[in-house]
């Protein structure tokens, strides 16, 4: 996973997501990602297939594929 630590000490990931296409699959996925405990921040960008999250600590990527799962989407893994 690739993850980076800023200075106040949340991470942020990039995940890569196949099958958005538009700005409704955008908020589909943000929705879903933003309700996992610790996340502070999400980013969905249909375009390059992109989610930046940024949370408290690592998340588990288990629990970000479900929640991409829900939307309806499938994780393809980090950038």
């Amino acid at each position: 996973m690739t993850s980076q630590t800023d200075t106040q000490g949340s991470v942020t990931t990039v995940y890569k997501v196949t099958g958005m296409s538009c700005g409704h699959c955008e908020g589909a996925v943000s929705g879903e990602i933003s309700q996992l405990p610790g996340v502070s921040s999400v980013t969905a960008v249909a375009s390059s297939g992109e989610v930046t999250v940024v949370s408290a600590a690592p998340l588990d990527e288990a629990a970000v594929r479900a929640a991409v799962d829900e939307a309806g989407f499938e994780l393809a893994g980090t950038v």
